[in-house]
């Protein structure tokens, strides 16, 4: 069987602005899910996991949707990207699939966006090869969404498939709705010319979206965008807050609108050639803002920032959709901060984090 590959992402800023409207500014990990499909003629879907020993799923093409409450949580993500293909139109006779992933489980680094793009990418050269990558993004949200069952905007996805090596991906989320194009722009993003380095400490609290209170703070969002009588939070102003008469939408709403802010603020200094320094205090002012206002932080994640900035770093923020996961921190010294991020979480009782450093890596592709 062939292999295709789909990156996680690390979010460099634009945190639960994606289903606002808003803008994002994610890369591409190294990391990845790597899929080895081939066609059948059976009209079986065969599917197995290296991180699922011993677990042989088969079900047959034309019966997944009858047969999606029966699936194991895991296996809606990639069957769920079958199911779109042939509700889409495209003719899958059948599909051996085998699936290995590199990106950490519930590391907020979208190992389940990655999972859907690699099985996206393969589907695409098998059965439908016309497909562009905008609707590529846009099959992986649908099997995420609908099948798997996770409201998540269109960040994830749209940066497994459209993330270039060596850069950062611009996307202004409403106009790639809207708009026929990607209304993607790749920012370079080049820390190591300046001495710099990106690290992921995965403090190695798991979080579930399906579970957690994800689809709470979308409601929350929406519900705001309402009161507003505005068609999203990315439509909203600093000066609207105040009318907000509760306060808890009025805390979500004011995270959407600093953020999109902090988003094109990080946007205009990289392409300004800005010393990438000067994007530090802008992500440990996303992390404030996530953990005050949104809600969504937690103990491993705070205490994970507070060590990187104590250790020199120039900025840090959680990542991902929250309540567990991982963190970045933008440093000079890598080692220093990665000790002392370590050091802080044995001292307090926390099992020892996963602390690597991240550089702007290729989207899905097919390995050669």
């Amino acid at each position: 069987m062939d292999k295709w590959i789909a990156p996680g992402r690390v979010t460099i800023i634009g945190e639960h602005t994606d289903y606002n409207d808003g803008f994002v500014l994610p890369i591409a990990l190294p990391l990845g899910v790597v899929c080895a499909a081939g066609p059948r003629g059976d009209g079986l879907v065969r599917l197995t996991s290296a991180q699922r020993p011993g677990a042989v799923i088969e079900v047959r093409v034309d019966a997944l949707a009858a047969q999606r409450d029966r699936l194991p949580g895991w296996a809606r993500y990639p069957l769920g990207v079958v199911d779109e293909f042939v509700r889409g139109g495209h003719r899958v006779t059948g599909l051996d699939l085998a699936l290995d992933g590199a990106v950490p489980i519930g590391a907020g680094l979208s190992s389940s966006a990655a999972l859907c793009c690699a099985v996206t990418i393969a589907l695409r050269d098998l059965f439908a090869p016309a497909l562009t990558a905008r609707r590529m993004v846009e099959i992986a949200r649908a099997a995420e969404n609908g099948f798997a069952g996770v409201p998540t905007g269109l960040l994830d996805q749209s940066a497994s498939i459209l993330c270039t090596e060596g850069h950062a991906l611009f996307l202004d989320i409403r106009a790639f709705t809207n708009s026929e194009s990607t209304a993607a722009e790749q920012l370079p993003f080049d820390l190591d010319t300046a001495g710099l380095t990106l690290i992921v400490a995965d403090t190695g609290h798991p979080h579930d979206l399906a579970d957690s209170e994800y689809a709470q703070r979308r409601a929350q969002c929406e519900a705001a965008a309402d009161a507003l009588h505005l068609p999203a939070l990315r439509d909203a102003t600093a000066e609207d807050l105040p009318r907000l008469r509760d306060p808890v939408l009025r805390r979500r709403a004011r995270h959407v609108v600093t953020e999109n802010a902090r988003v094109l603020a990080v946007v205009d200094r990289l392409r300004t050639g800005a010393d990438p320094r000067a994007i530090g205090e802008l992500l440990t002012a996303s992390h404030h803002s996530l953990r005050e206002d949104f809600e969504v932080s937690a103990p491993a994640l705070d205490l994970a920032v507070e060590a990187a900035l104590h250790a020199g770093a120039h900025g840090a923020r959680m990542v991902g959709g929250g309540f567990g996961g991982s963190i970045i921190a933008l440093v000079e010294h890598a080692d220093e901060v990665a000790e002392n991020i370590m050091n802080s979480f044995a001292t307090t009782g926390f099992a020892p984090p996963r602390v690597f450093a991240v550089e702007p890596a290729a989207g899905a592709r097919k390995l050669v």
